[in-house]
């Protein structure tokens, strides 16, 4: 079976990380809330950070 990479959009990731910004859950929390892995918020929101 193939797998298909998911895409998001910017203004998905945006909320990601800002809810992630807000420190009021844990990463984990979070992946499971918008079913994402917690080493994608963690890029997201490294990325995030460094062209701020």
């Amino acid at each position: 079976m193939k797998r298909t990479r998911r895409k998001f959009s910017a203004s998905f990731k945006t909320k990601v990380v800002l809810e992630a910004l807000k420190e009021r859950k844990t990463l984990s929390e979070l992946a499971e809330q918008f079913n994402l892995h917690p080493h994608q918020i963690s890029a997201w929101k490294k990325e995030f950070l460094n062209n701020a």
